[in-house]
């Protein structure tokens, strides 16, 4: 029997927002939790026509608030996650290991049909990251609290609504060069933000139960080629430096100081490592749903607001009319 009602906690982000417009799409009634309904909900209910949306405020860690919304649910679906620590409590230790932890617990209590979790690829292995270890403390911790719970493990998801290759494309339009670490050599499985929301839809609809899911993208790219990559769909060119790690140490611990650093020491540590399928479980490919977007094709619908002439760029008013001559006079 399909669950007709989802209690989603981090509903604004761009996986929220694409996951809540698949779900109501197919009839679901969605509860999504936010902590400042003043800030997010004007983004959060354009997602839905009236009726299969509610939006709840709340601290997440307002058991009691949030125990009341497990009552008429059937499935609890947790994306919040945080890339670098911050005040009031955003810390790793919270964000990624007691939090989900928590609605786990709730959720074998209220007897839900599923917990789905976003966690993170490659976190086996990177051992030195305060980041991965909190994130794998809290997958342990869920499968303890709630066994049938299934954890999806993504590697970068990018859309038009990223923090990834907007804002490279964004660095990249403006420095003259950009540093590249530990040689740019690790590798990513970048997967589009519908393709890792139609996975999250599938594991619903088909009732799966497989603890871990490696979510990856069709094409196997390393840091450097990203890099090339969006340099070309943007028409720049700026020079890739490879920086030495003592200096991306220093410099990464200056970023901290900002309030949305571009790197961290702790993600620095996590660039060491490649963000791959890993080969020791099922692939969202293995459950039923290969990923067809590719890295170039996708970013090409966005990428011209950083092309030179924007939205009026002749590369963009060709690409849209392939018919026409690729010259113009």
């Amino acid at each position: 029997m399909k669950a007709k009602n989802c209690l989603i906690f981090g509903g604004s982000g761009q996986i929220g927002r694409n996951l809540i417009r698949k779900l109501t799409k197919n009839y679901y009634k969605v509860t999504v939790v936010t902590r400042n309904i003043h800030q997010k909900s004007f983004i959060i209910k354009t997602q839905a026509n009236a009726g299969y949306l509610n939006i709840v405020e709340s601290n997440i860690f307002d058991e009691k608030k949030i125990r009341a919304l497990f009552e008429n649910t059937d499935l609890c679906i947790n994306l919040v996650g945080i890339l670098f620590e911050g005040k009031k409590g955003n810390t790793f230790h919270n964000i990624h290991s007691v939090f989900p932890s928590l609605l786990a617990k709730l959720c074998k209590e209220y007897g839900l049909k599923n917990f789905i979790h976003i966690s993170a690829l490659g976190i086996n292995e990177a051992v030195d990251s305060s980041y991965a270890k909190s994130k794998l403390e809290g997958e342990n911790k869920i499968l303890k609290n709630f066994p049938l719970a299934t954890i999806l493990r993504p590697s970068i998801v990018y859309s038009v609504d990223d923090n990834f290759t907007t804002s490279f494309m964004t660095l990249l339009n403006t420095l003259p060069l950009f540093p590249l670490y530990y040689g740019g050599r690790t590798k990513f499985a970048p997967i589009h933000c519908s393709d890792l929301t139609d996975t999250i839809y599938h594991v619903i609809s088909k009732n799966i139960y497989s603890n871990i899911i490696e979510c990856v993208g069709p094409e196997i790219i390393t840091f450097k080629e990203i890099l090339r990559r969006l340099l070309n769909l943007i028409g720049k060119k700026r020079l890739l430096l490879p920086m030495p790690l003592p200096i991306a140490k220093i410099t990464a611990g200056m970023f901290e100081l900002l309030p949305n650093p571009l790197i961290t020491r702790d993600q620095l540590k996590l660039l060491k490592y490649d963000n791959i399928s890993s080969g020791k479980y099922k692939t969202n490919t293995e459950i039923g749903v290969p990923s067809v977007r590719f890295f170039d094709k996708e970013v090409k619908k966005y990428c011209y607001m950083w092309r030179d002439g924007g939205q009026f760029s002749t590369e963009r008013y060709l690409s849209n009319n392939e018919d026409l001559p690729k010259k113009v006079n």
